[in-house]
């Protein structure tokens, strides 16, 4: 499995190799030789695993978690294909509102991981995407904050040609200027 780091501090790419054959493929999107040679240690205590299906043209994000307790994420894409973007919320950060995306897709298993502060965001590029996440803390509403993914500050390059799709609290969601002003956004932890 090969690794590269992302521009957000502490968040990394990770790309499993594919066995294709004539029944179709196989592919390990997580090895833990490989996420400790990236990030120096094991892989967080999995406390919850769960999965989304989008359709064509949904934006989810830019969801995040303060530190602490912060949630550590490793995301993966089971079937279909998303633009996936990590965004350091993190102020203190060496990379603070950087952003990056990757393109994540059933047929490669690649993978990110987002250290907690991370905001995260995708856009699903096909109908019945599938997005798996390993997250480090139960998912607890009232730790989940979200920030607008349509933030100049921030701008990120979010796909064109289809109409974008997004939940009322996303399209609702603060500015990083906003959020950084109601002290709403996490701290970096080094």
């Amino acid at each position: 499995m090969q690794h590269r780091g992302l521009a957000v501090t502490g968040a990394y790419e990770f790309v499993p190799e594919v066995f294709p054959d004539d029944r179709g493929t196989f592919a390990s999107p997580y090895q833990e030789g490989a996420f400790a040679a990236a990030v120096g240690r094991p892989l967080f205590p999995v406390a919850q695993v769960s999965r989304n299906v989008s359709r064509r043209g949904v934006v989810r994000g830019v969801h995040y978690t303060l530190v602490p307790p912060g949630t550590a994420k490793y995301v993966y894409c089971a079937a279909g294909r998303v633009l996936d973007m990590v965004v350091d919320l993190r102020v203190g950060s060496p990379t603070f509102a950087r952003w990056e995306a990757v393109e994540l897709a059933g047929d490669t298993a690649r993978a990110v991981y987002l250290p907690p502060g991370a905001g995260h965001a995708f856009a699903a590029l096909e109908d019945d995407t599938v997005v798996c996440y390993l997250l480090s803390t139960e998912y607890r509403k009232e730790n989940e904050l979200t920030l607008s993914v349509y933030d100049e500050e921030i701008g990120l390059a979010l796909p064109a040609g289809t109409p974008h799709v997004l939940s009322e609290r996303d399209r609702a969601a603060p500015t990083l200027a906003e959020a950084a002003a109601l002290g709403l956004l996490p701290e970096y932890v080094g």
